[in-house]
């Protein structure tokens, strides 16, 4: 089985989304994590963008000791002298050169023409690997760069001292196969090179970031840049949690291995949230807070048989707390939660009462089931306060409530 190294961004890409800035102690607060997490590099800045990226490039470079530590230059003289600063205390520094190479970013934003962009990413690679082992060169927005021409700066970087060659999506515009046939053109191009790595970044721009990042692995790719909660420009990155956990659930399709360890992934989402005050959407894959909330009584009936007919994975395998049916938002952080709603079944409701301490009759539940779904046409969720103030009630009248009586709107 190949190795497929995890190249995390969070630190550069993923700061530039907007509500994302870290100062120098959360990035290396946030860069001993994904150390931790297991991520082979770990990008931790663009020097060139501020004097306090610089610094916090250097601290976090000074700090990590086991995996590569990488800073993004254009390829600029200016830019690859600042990145080189901010890698001199690093352990295992690996200098990361990019230049747009599609045609439309040539002309309107670097305003130079494709013998021009040759040239200078050819003298910056060339310069930066006198001075550092790796270099990495990306040919940014690769995904729309003529096909032709792209071999050529993939070849001429190869030639000027580039190990590793990144294509990214930059605008998310790729889908899978057209991306896959993008890194089959190139890798048959630099046959004479099978030791040069080839690698992928996407974007999320069109909600393809993942599924282009499995389909680069398909055509050969060996390292995928992602971020955690994919943050990152625009739409994101592909997620590291997402792209991990796919190819663990499906390591029949994909015969690749990471160094992540899975059990980090949850707590290295919450350590980001925390640092930046911005929490994942709870329909988040993996790491959401509704990845293994079951409300529809069905999904919740199984669950309760056979965790397997509703989950792919389980809350443990990525990090969550320590596995326990969970119904309410108001009993803690949630491994698996059965949310208790007007979707839910019997089945959750005795299994909630149970575990909050009253074993009920056949009776007692379907008058505690009908009392609950009332609540919940209008409260949306049934906490276990609602829960226990229900049985309660229920177990003082004894007799039935009349249906319709409304009685259960009452109840608080």
């Amino acid at each position: 089985m190949d190795n497929l190294e995890i190249f995390d961004t969070t630190l550069r890409d993923g700061e530039q989304s907007p509500g994302f800035s870290m100062n120098k102690e959360e990035k290396l607060r946030l860069a001993r994590q994904i150390e931790e997490l297991g991520a082979d590099i770990i990008e931790a800045g663009f020097p060139i963008a501020s004097p306090g990226d610089l610094e916090a490039t250097r601290v976090v470079a000074a700090e990590i000791k086991h995996a590569r530590v990488a800073a993004l230059a254009r390829a600029r003289q200016e830019d690859v002298d600042a990145a080189l600063r901010g890698l001199e205390p690093a352990a295992k520094p690996r200098l990361h050169v990019f230049l747009a190479t599609s045609d439309l970013h040539l002309k309107y934003k670097l305003r130079i023409n494709r013998e021009q962009a040759l040239e200078q990413i050819a003298k910056m690679v060339r310069f930066g690997r006198q001075h550092c082992e790796e270099v990495e060169f990306s040919a940014e927005d690769a995904s729309r760069t003529d096909i032709d021409y792209l071999c050529q700066i993939v070849l001429a970087a190869v030639e000027s001292g580039a190990t590793i060659i990144n294509l990214p999506d930059t605008v998310g515009y790729s889908t899978p196969d057209d991306y896959a046939e993008m890194f089959r053109k190139v890798r048959a191009r630099l046959g004479a090179n099978p030791q040069v790595v080839l690698s992928a970044h996407c974007h999320d721009d069109l909600g393809l970031a993942l599924a282009n990042s499995l389909a680069a692995i398909d055509a050969g790719v060996r390292q995928i840049e992602c971020t955690i909660n994919g943050i990152g420009e625009r739409a994101g990155n592909a997620s590291l949690e997402e792209l991990v956990v796919a190819l663990h659930v499906r390591n029949n399709r994909y015969p690749v291995a990471t160094r992540i360890k899975l059990e980090k992934l949850y707590p290295s989402s919450r350590l980001l949230s925390t640092i930046t005050g911005i929490s994942v959407p709870p329909n988040k894959a993996v790491v959401g807070a509704n990845a293994f909330a079951h409300e529809a009584g069905i999904h919740q009936d199984g669950v309760l048989k056979h965790a397997g007919t509703y989950e792919i994975m389980t809350p443990e395998s990525v990090g969550w707390a320590k596995n326990s049916l969970v119904l309410g938002k108001h009993s803690g952080v949630p491994a698996r939660r059965l949310v208790l709603g007007k979707h839910s079944g019997r089945n959750a409701f005795r299994s909630r009462l149970g575990e909050l301490g009253f074993e009920t009759t056949d009776a007692e539940l379907a008058e505690c089931y009908r009392l609950a779904i009332l609540r919940a046409d209008q409260e949306k969720e049934i906490t276990d306060r609602d829960l226990i103030t229900i049985i309660h009630q229920v177990r003082r009248n004894r007799a039935p409530v009349p249906a319709g009586s409304g009685s259960a709107k009452t109840v608080s």
